[in-house]
């Protein structure tokens, strides 16, 4: 059986919402992760507005409705020391008006006792609006392994868990076997990609513009799926802005980062 994907905003950067729908569509991806604002780490991605332009939003949920594509992760919730936990209140309104399954935290806040209780505050306020959270553990950040997200949300409510993504995994030194023994319902989601076993310079450039695609590199994708409970949803996160530079087309690009994990995973 054919499993589920969805296209994360990253693997097609330069697309709008609606774009990136389209293109998933096209792929056969039956889900998106969606990036809700632009981002300057992501100088391709264009300007659009979903957060106050309500028409856009709409024309996005209509659009996304009429191809059969949901929003599986929606972005970005960063928290920070000085993070209005607040302040994410128009973002997750939009994200659940369009359907959005989880929100992707991202924790940054070097205090361990405040980050408890920003975190605490935030999925609270995620699950006023009937949101799940999804903890993404990055090496660069305050939670740095799958260890540390386990810890994090140790305790928390069943709205609250872990997304993994296999870059991050190897990257923080983890394992596929030590993911097999995390616990199944704190295990929300899998981004996939592939990428050489001795890490680049910069963690960050690797991770928002130049993965590679599945069976380039050294990671064991069907090992990593086999790994996640069963069932869970699985997304392609390859970024590859040297070939967008190059001009290659976005329906290519889009095709072969799709159609390499389809072989990868079986």
């Amino acid at each position: 059986m054919t499993r589920r994907l969805a296209l994360d905003h990253i693997t097609a950067v330069d697309t709008t919402p609606i774009q990136l729908a389209e293109a998933a569509s096209a792929a056969g991806c039956e889900g998106i992760c969606l990036f809700m604002e632009p981002m300057d780490v992501l100088p391709l991605m264009p300007p659009f507005d979903i957060y106050h332009d309500l028409p856009a939003r709409r024309a996005l949920k209509q659009r996304m409705d009429d191809l059969g594509v949901a929003l599986d992760v929606a972005y970005p919730f960063t928290l920070t020391g000085r993070t209005d936990v607040a302040a994410f209140a128009t973002a997750m309104e939009c994200a659940a008006d369009l359907g959005a399954s989880v929100l992707n935290a991202l924790v940054y806040d070097r205090d361990p006792a405040r980050r408890a209780d920003k975190f605490g505050e935030f999925c609270a306020l995620a699950g006023s609006f009937g949101l799940r959270v999804g903890v993404e553990f990055y090496p660069p950040s305050q939670v740095r392994s799958l260890a540390d997200a386990l810890a994090l949300v140790d305790g928390a409510g069943a709205h609250v868990g872990i997304n993994v993504d296999l870059l991050h995994l190897m990257r923080s030194g983890g394992t596929i076997a030590e993911l097999a023994a995390a616990p199944a319902g704190r295990i929300f989601y899998g981004q996939l990609s592939d990428g050489p076993l001795n890490a680049p310079d910069d963690l960050d450039a690797e991770a928002s513009s130049g993965r590679l695609l599945a069976g380039e590199g050294a990671f064991d994708l069907a090992g990593f799926v086999r790994a996640l409970p069963a069932q869970c949803p699985l997304s392609v996160e390859i970024p590859r802005n040297a070939a967008a530079a190059a001009g290659m087309p976005l329906a290519a690009r889009v095709r072969e980062a799709v159609e390499g994990v389809r072989a990868a995973i079986g």
